[in-house]
């Protein structure tokens, strides 16, 4: 009953793989690797599952990579954004107060449409700040806003946020096989 879904599920994800642009995943470990030598910030940013990614990449790029990664997927944070302004700027507020040039802005979507996504990475790119998208369903809205772009085509959400979860994890290692600074 499973083997049809698993199959499907195991195409999806070897589609990400072969459309990885290797030359763009080079470029977001280089630029990774500038961001923790000049000791500059590293904010992640995504909704829902990539919300979780986000927390996840903050502390795996804390822990392991030896960055100042911050998540501001904080819910008491997107709660009171939203209440107070609204939810298409909850990130792009946060920003205000911590973003300087040549920070990075790790934004992860699904779709590469959400509004408050691209809100952020627009403020981000005004105030000189790189953007790596981790995107599916070929980019999007978001493709057009990224100094690097990881991109698969899938429109499936679970591919998806598993092949970001493994870019994480790639980046992550390079960065901590890049430095003794870490665990």
């Amino acid at each position: 009953m499973l083997e049809a879904k698993t199959q499907f599920y195991r195409e999806g994800l070897q589609q990400c793989w072969e459309e990885l642009s290797f030359e763009e995943l080079d470029y977001a470990a280089i630029l990774l690797t500038e961001t923790r030598e000049k000791n500059k910030n590293v904010f992640i940013i995504g909704n829902g599952g990539s919300a979780s990614t986000a927390s996840h990449m903050a502390l795996d790029l804390n822990k392991v990579g030896g960055l100042r990664a911050i998540s501001l997927t904080d819910a008491s944070a997107i709660t009171a954004w939203s209440n107070d302004d609204s939810y298409e700027q909850v990130f792009a507020n946060q920003l205000k107060t911590l973003i300087q040039e040549e920070d990075v802005l790790i934004a992860i979507s699904a779709s590469g449409t959400s509004p408050n996504i691209l809100s952020a990475a627009s403020y981000a790119n005004e105030k000189g700040a790189y953007i790596i998208g981790l995107i599916g369903m070929a980019g999007g809205k978001l493709i057009d806003l990224t100094d690097v772009a990881l991109v698969c085509s899938s429109v499936d959400y679970g591919i998806i946020e598993d092949f970001h979860l493994s870019l994480n994890h790639i980046l992550t290692e390079h960065l901590k096989e890049s430095s003794d600074c870490c665990l």
